[in-house]
């Protein structure tokens, strides 16, 4: 039951970060993410990118495990490493960039990240 939870706040987390782009744009991932569905079923070349295509994937593997009986560990790894490629390079971007607020808002997603794995050790 403490997996399925964790693995529920990995994708909640995940959604949370936060974009900041040529001075006021900005987005959270989950907005952003909205708009990658609607143009998947329209146009669907124009979102094959690996920064949207890997952490979808890694949302979708931490999904089934939340259904799973005991959620399976390699799916899990497998999850927090397709979103962790795009958070870690978010937090890498904020603190180039000096944007906290990008920074911060990756921080829940590894902070839950560390107790999985230290959840499954």
């Amino acid at each position: 039951m403490k997996s399925r939870i964790l693995n529920a706040l990995l994708i909640i987390t995940s959604l949370l970060g936060y974009l900041e782009w040529s001075g006021d744009s900005h987005s959270f991932l989950f907005q952003a993410e909205v708009e990658v569905f609607k143009k998947l079923f329209t146009d669907p070349l124009s979102v094959l990118h690996p920064f949207t295509i890997l952490p979808l994937l890694g949302q979708i593997l931490l999904l089934i495990t939340i259904f799973q009986k005991v959620p399976s560990k390699r799916m899990t790894y497998w999850g927090i490493g397709c979103l962790g490629l795009l958070l870690g390079f978010m937090f890498f971007i904020g603190l180039l960039s000096q944007h906290f607020k990008i920074m911060l808002s990756t921080i829940p997603f590894f902070i839950i990240a560390f107790l999985v794995v230290k959840n499954f050790k």
